[in-house]
């Protein structure tokens, strides 16, 4: 666990650097970049234990891991990044990108719910629900790449200019200890979670989910630290997305995945979470997520944490 850490911090390290550069010599916006590349980057880990997960059977903890990443994206490693550093946000992502991820939560809430079909006696993410989500992120990808150019928007001065293959090593090389060192802490923890006797669901929400946000909470507080909020939010925002459309539409399309109805309170979480982060965009100040709403996002999480641990 303590080499995966270490893994982990270098290949947020890495992976920051050559992905803003990437954007400086493209000319596209950090938000972007932060969006798709790093987001998905940071969200193999969910991707993995989603395969994985469905393959073996294991669904109460894939979609524990999936929502439970998604709330902490939002109340933990943004709470933390804007502690570090205030993150201006930009515009379009206000009104744009943040609303995305709202309803990709909702939409989840609905397709769970069965609400095409009425609501049965097990609940139950079908193949159909995954191929839905899939075409659903399709269209997410096809909006990115539109909005890639069109956005002007850059990055501070503090970025580091690499050459083209330096900068795509860099990438690679932060894909590569992000995921190896997000394994490592996971197996770690699972390890210990089974031997204590933690039931599956409780351990997909909080430790696995924990873990596999890691590479988010990594490269986030690393992009805050260099005063980069594009990336920072943008890997939020965009992992959120990536976690909900693909990484469980791809889980689904293995294995239909049986949904508990105590699981409607975590998507509700998870929906809370993206619902205040589009408000704070209008509180302080404009467009900015402030420490004091970083804080309150990390309040509240602790709230939640409590009645799971109680639950659980």
């Amino acid at each position: 666990m303590l080499v995966g850490f270490y893994l982990l911090y270098k290949g947020a390290d890495l992976l920051v650097d050559g992905s803003t550069s990437v954007a400086a010599r493209l000319g596209v916006s950090d938000f972007v970049v932060g969006m798709t590349v790093v987001a998905f980057g940071t969200s193999l880990p969910e991707l993995f234990v989603s395969v994985i997960g469905s393959i073996r059977g294991t669904t109460d903890l894939v979609v524990g891991n999936i929502v439970g990443s998604c709330s902490i994206n939002i109340f933990v490693i943004l709470g933390i990044a804007s502690v570090i550093y205030p993150l201006a946000v930009r515009k379009g992502a206000v009104w744009k990108e943040i609303p995305f991820t709202l309803g990709a939560a909702a939409f989840l809430a609905f397709l769970a719910n069965n609400w095409f079909v009425g609501v049965p006696e097990t609940l139950m993410i079908s193949r159909m629900d995954g191929a839905i989500l899939l075409l659903l992120f399709a269209g997410f990808i096809a909006y990115a790449m539109c909005i890639a150019r069109a956005d002007g928007e850059r990055g501070d001065a503090l970025m580091k200019r690499l050459t083209m293959p330096r900068a795509a090593a860099y990438i690679v090389l932060g894909l590569v200890g992000l995921f190896l060192g997000a394994r490592w802490i996971i197996d770690g923890a699972v390890a210990i979670a089974l031997f204590l006797g933690i039931g599956e669901k409780f351990v997909g929400l909080t430790i696995v989910a924990m873990g596999t946000s890691l590479p988010e909470l990594a490269a986030s507080a690393v992009a805050a630290y260099k005063k980069n909020a594009e990336i920072a939010v943008g890997n939020v925002v965009g992992s959120n997305i990536f976690n909900i459309l693909l990484v469980l539409g791809v889980g689904a399309l293995i294995r239909p995945m049986p949904f508990p109805r105590s699981g409607n309170v975590d998507i509700a979480m998870a929906t809370l979470g993206s619902l205040m982060l589009f408000a704070f965009m209008f509180t302080g100040k404009r467009h900015k997520l402030d420490r004091w709403e970083g804080v309150m996002f990390l309040i509240l999480y602790a709230a939640y944490l409590t009645f799971l641990i109680l639950q659980g």
